[in-house]
């Protein structure tokens, strides 16, 4: 538990309840910057928008005492904002190195999944949090939001998967699921007969969400796991 503590303390600032990570700050920032030059002088639109060698756009983004004041405060608006991107880029970037040292040692296996990386393993911990907390994987899958749920409706017969449960879990093993069906080989001939038996890609990536959840339950609950996890006091 304090192994999953640890890693959730990583998470938080690259990872707040209004956002989805570090690079979507990142993100906005940069967004700021288009609005920016959208609403900036003539002068400089045109200057943004010309061709330019590698250091051009560092010289237009250089202030004179012969550009009005509009320009001079455009082009200071979009250094700040610039130079906030490159910081949360930074940041997120060592947020994520130490949440795979975290990861490596708690769970050396998942990171051996297919599809399963630093972040996505990371937020399956945190939800997971320690042996014994749930008591299958059947709870698991509950609490990740893909347990099958009947949807039958008169001669067809079928299920659905929750909308309950942890999204941000749901979301980790959605990501994951994706990942294997374009690179896992295994997972796309499933994936293939079941479209032949005629099952939707809906319904498919329900069955491999619940799959996987089963999967990777045993794997956290396993001995690969490191001692310190597995004895927390």
């Amino acid at each position: 538990m304090i192994a999953a503590w640890s890693i959730a303390l990583f998470k938080t600032p690259i990872d707040p309840p209004d956002n989805d990570g570090g690079g979507d700050d990142s993100g906005r920032a940069h967004a700021e910057i288009g609005r920016a030059l959208l609403a900036a002088p003539l002068q400089l639109r045109s200057d943004s928008a010309a061709p330019s060698s590698p250091g051009a756009p560092r010289a237009r983004l250089r202030t004179t005492v012969h550009q009005s004041v509009e320009h001079r405060a455009t082009i200071m608006a979009i250094r700040l904002t610039a130079r906030r991107a490159l910081m949360l880029e930074a940041d997120a970037n060592d947020h994520e190195t130490q949440l795979e040292l975290l990861v490596s040692n708690i769970a050396p296996a998942l990171l051996d999944e297919s599809g399963v990386g630093t972040l996505t393993a990371a937020e399956i911990i945190c939800a997971w949090s320690h042996p014994g907390r749930l008591r299958s994987e059947a709870a698991f899958a509950m609490l990740a939001g893909v347990a099958q749920l009947p949807a039958s409706s008169g001669q067809v017969t079928r299920h659905r998967l929750s909308r309950c449960g942890d999204r941000l879990l749901n979301s980790a093993l959605h990501t994951i699921v994706l990942s294997r069906l374009t690179h896992h080989e295994e997972t796309r001939r499933y994936a293939s007969r079941r479209q032949t038996e005629g099952r939707s890609d809906r319904e498919i990536r329900r069955c491999l969400k619940r799959f996987l959840a089963r999967r990777l339950f045993r794997i956290l609950e396993s001995s690969s796991l490191s001692p310190a996890v597995r004895n927390p006091t």
